[in-house]
């Protein structure tokens, strides 16, 4: 019997999750039982860390005791330091230098495969992996400049050591606070391509590593987690509000997209992107007001064009524009969504590490009848 499957899946339930879930009608999104735009208003990305690997939101006591555990887990593997002026060397960017080097860090670690490690060390692979992917990146992105690492500082939050350890300098606490919010808002969104790629191999029974790595791979797509610089290209090539009008024309007229608006789930304003809007605003200057003017008339444009089919700015437009601003530089604007997002994919692979069952799904054959002579 043939079942006939929307294109990509769409809109197809393929397991049961209590991680969360974005309800895209509504502009809604949570992780777990809470709204994933109130935890960044209101709680530290180690705070939704221990939410989404350990279950629950830490009491203060919980949140001292989980924020110690994962700082010293930071520091990355000798055997991986040892390479990473290699892999940095190599060509390509940290995201891509990540994947190896992460595959390397589970071979370094001697991650059993989740089939036969128990939940208890599932989660210190979980931690540790989570920890030690900012170092990494960090790491990377500073050999690339000709420019030595600076090792983790486990004093300091999540958000405030991976601003140092790109920077150098000592991060403010607003900045530090704006990647925060960031941080936290990325960390999940349903089942997205990279996440279910993590849950598939991770129902094969492989290790941690290779699930993660599995995920970087669908993560490293443009359509996926690559948009942040190209939404704030798009404001460089704009350059003046005079000239916002007819660049969205054009645009449209050669049937490009505009990067930085429109989502795969959302029918109504990405509520990501109101959390980043106001958290640009908080920030203030220049770019943020020019950033605003866009986006109204590129959202009444498009409507303009396609009112049968709204389409708002997404959390890469904004995104963008706070990591700008808080220093961090363009070729790190994705690698800073794997920061976060690598916490999602773990508590993913952990959840779905307790089914016994791999996912197999089926394809429709359409090519010709079979079988056939083969030819002489």
């Amino acid at each position: 019997m043939t079942t006939t499957v929307p294109p990509g899946l769409r809109g197809v339930v393929v397991t049961a999750t209590t991680l969360g879930d974005v309800r895209g009608d509504e502009g809604f999104y949570h992780y777990r039982q809470y709204s994933a735009v109130e935890l960044a208003r209101t709680r530290s990305f180690s705070d939704v860390c221990a939410l989404m690997i350990d279950g629950a939101l830490p009491d203060p006591a919980q949140s001292r005791r989980f924020a110690a555990e994962t700082a010293a887990l930071r520091e990355v593997p000798s055997a991986v330091a040892a390479a990473l002026p290699l892999i940095a060397t190599a060509g390509g960017a940290p995201l891509s230098g990540l994947r190896t080097a992460l595959s390397l860090t589970g071979a370094a670690l001697d991650l059993p495969p989740l089939w036969d490690a128990d939940p208890p060390t599932r989660r210190a692979a979980a931690l540790r992996l989570c920890a030690v992917t900012p170092t990494i990146l960090a790491a990377l992105h500073r050999l690339r400049q000709g420019l030595r690492p600076i090792p983790p500082r486990p004093e300091l939050s999540p958000p405030a050591d991976w601003l140092h350890m790109i920077t150098g300098a000592e991060p403010s606490a607003v900045h530090v606070r704006a990647v925060e919010r960031y941080l936290v808002a990325t960390v999940d969104h349903g089942f997205n391509a990279s996440t279910f790629t993590a849950r598939v191999v991770a129902s094969t029974g492989a290790d941690l590593a290779a699930a993660v790595v599995a995920a970087l791979g669908a993560f490293s797509g443009p359509l996926h987690g690559g948009a942040p610089d190209r939404a704030l290209a798009a404001l460089d090539e704009i350059g003046t509000p005079d000239r916002i009008d007819g660049w969205v024309r054009d645009k449209l007229a050669a049937g490009e997209r505009i990067m930085g608006f429109g989502h795969a789930v959302y029918t109504t304003e990405d509520p990501r992107s109101r959390l980043l809007r106001d958290t640009a605003r908080e920030l203030g200057g220049e770019l943020v007001e020019f950033a605003c003017a866009v986006e109204e008339r590129v959202v009444a444009l498009l409507a303009e064009a396609k009112p049968d089919r709204p389409r708002y700015a997404n959390v890469e437009f904004y995104a963008g524009v706070v990591m700008e601003i808080c220093g961090i530089p363009r070729d790190m604007f994705t690698p800073t969504f794997a920061v976060s997002r690598v916490v999602g994919w773990v508590a993913n692979v952990l959840e779905q590490a307790t089914e016994r069952r791999i996912i197999r799904p089926a394809a429709h054959y359409v090519g010709p009848p079979a079988p056939q002579p083969v030819p002489a």
